[in-house]
C-alpha cells in the first residue's frame, strides 16, 4: 500500500515517519518549504508527493485542521486511481463528513472514510513528530462512502502499523464522546492553569499537578476551531462538569463532609469500575 499524506505536522510527519520505518512509500506534502526540508532529514516520507504520483497513492491522508481539509484534498482527487481512499486525520467529524458528502458525489470511483487517530502531545509541529507516536493507540474510523471491502482494508491497515484497535462509528456520535474525552479536558486543564497559585507551584506540586495541567499546553487556533465547530457538544459537557462541581462545592461551603465523601467514592468507583477489562489509560 502507497500513502499520500497532506500536512507533516506532529500527527502527519509521526505516522510518515513510522510508515517509512515500516517500509512503506509515504508521499508528504507540506505547504511549508521548511517543513518539507525538517521531513527529509527525519525520513518522514519517502519522497514528495506531488502531482505526477498522486495516482500512485492507495490511501491519501490529510492531516491537517479542519478548516483547510477542503482545499488541502481538492487537487489531488481528480488524480487518484479508481478505488483509492481519501481520508484525513480531523479532531471533529460532522464537518468533514459533510465536505467528504459532496466530494463523493463528484468523485464516485473513490472511497472516503473518516479517521481520528486517538493519540498526540502538547506540543505540535514537524520538530515534535515521534516515530512510536500511534503505538498501542486506538484508531477511529468513520465510513462516509466506501463498501465494506474497502473499510475493512483500511481497518486492517492500521491495526498492522501498530494501532491496538479500531473503532468505527459515525460522525455524530464521534463528536458528542469526543467533545468529553478530550475538548473538555482540555478545557479543565487549561482553566485550572489560570489560577494565580500555579506561580507558586515549585516544591509544592507532583503527579497530579504535572498529569492535570499537561494539556494545557496547546495549539489555542486549533482547539478553538474544534471546538466551535462542535459546540454544542462542548457545552453540554462542560455545563454537566459545572453542575458537578457545584455539589463538590456545595457540600465544601456546608461543611457537609457525608456527601463530600460520597461524591469521591461515586467518582473512584466508576474509575475502578472503567478500567475493569481496558486497556486505555483512563
Amino acid at each position: 500500500m502507497k500513502i499520500g499524506l497532506i500536512g507533516m505536522g506532529l500527527m502527519g510527519g509521526s505516522f510518515g515517519r513510522a510508515l517509512v520505518r515500516q517500509g512503506f512509500t509515504v508521499y508528504g506534502f507540506d505547504v511549508s518549504e521548511e517543513v518539507m526540508l525538517k521531513c527529509e532529514l527525519l525520513h518522514a516520507f519517502s519522497a514528495p508527493l506531488t502531482m505526477d504520483n498522486a495516482g500512485e497513492v492507495d490511501l491519501l491522508i490529510a492531516a491537517v485542521n479542519p478548516s483547510k481539509f477542503e482545499r488541502a484534498v481538492a487537487p489531488f482527487l481528480p488524480l487518484l486511481k479508481d478505488g483509492a481512499t481519501v481520508s484525513d486525520f480531523c479532531g471533529v467529524k460532522r464537518t468533514i463528513v459533510k465536505i467528504m458528502r459532496g466530494f463523493a458525489d463528484e468523485f464516485s470511483e473513490l472511497n472516503f472514510i473518516g479517521a481520528h487517530p486517538m493519540a498526540g502531545r502538547e506540543y505540535s509541529g514537524i520538530e515534535h513528530s515521534s516515530i512510536t507516536l500511534f503505538d498501542k493507540a486506538s484508531m477511529i474510523l468513520v465510513p462516509v462512502k466506501a463498501d465494506i471491502f474497502a473499510v475493512d482494508r483500511i481497518k486492517e491497515f492500521y491495526l498492522s502499523v501498530g494501532f491496538s484497535r479500531v473503532v468505527i462509528t459515525d460522525a455524530d456520535h464521534h463528536d458528542k464522546v469526543i467533545a468529553y474525552t478530550s475538548q473538555l479536558c482540555h478545557i479543565v486543564s487549561n482553566a485550572f492553569i489560570l489560577n494565580g497559585q500555579a506561580e507558586n507551584r515549585l516544591g509544592y506540586s507532583a503527579g497530579s499537578f504535572r498529569d492535570l495541567t499537561r494539556v494545557a499546553r496547546m495549539n489555542p487556533a486549533l482547539w478553538t476551531e474544534l471546538i466551535s465547530q462542535n459546540q454544542d457538544n462542548a457545552l453540554k459537557e462542560l455545563d454537566e462538569l459545572i453542575a458537578n462541581l457545584n455539589k463538590y462545592r456545595d457540600a465544601i461551603a456546608k461543611k457537609d463532609y457525608e456527601s463530600l465523601s460520597r461524591l469521591f467514592a461515586a467518582g473512584n468507583d466508576r474509575k475502578i469500575r472503567i478500567e475493569q477489562g481496558k486497556n486505555d489509560n483512563v
